[in-house]
């Protein structure tokens, strides 16, 4: 049996695991897990059928960076198009943000 290369104490497993990229999950892909530490392990055809998936549901490469700006006296965030599109943002969408550890949350309200 193989150990876990992160903890190296526990021995990997073989099993299947649901996979999400950018909250949507793309299904549930073939692994290795750590039975100590929990660490997960992909082999490369694997990892070309998740990327595969991820390209045709359209979340490949969707993370950006962007800088705030100001806009009078507040901060400005611009969400760059291809962001905009998947989420279905347009100019006026009603929206809800909220700090959360070091992350900002977005969320579009149903009633938008």
């Amino acid at each position: 049996m193989t150990k876990c290369y992160i903890c190296e104490k526990g021995n990997l497993n073989k099993g299947k695991v649901d996979y999400k990229l950018h909250g949507v999950n793309l299904g549930k892909f073939d692994a290795e897990i750590c039975d100590r530490c929990g660490e997960t392990f992909f082999d490369e055809e694997t990892s070309r059928k998740m990327t595969k998936t991820a390209k045709e549901e359209g979340l490949w490469k969707l993370e950006a960076e962007t800088s705030v700006t100001q806009s009078g006296n507040s901060l400005a965030i611009r969400i760059p198009r291809k962001i905009a599109q998947f989420l279905n943002l347009r100019k006026g969408t009603l929206t809800r943000m909220h700090p959360e550890e070091d992350k900002l949350i977005i969320e579009t309200l149903k009633d938008s």
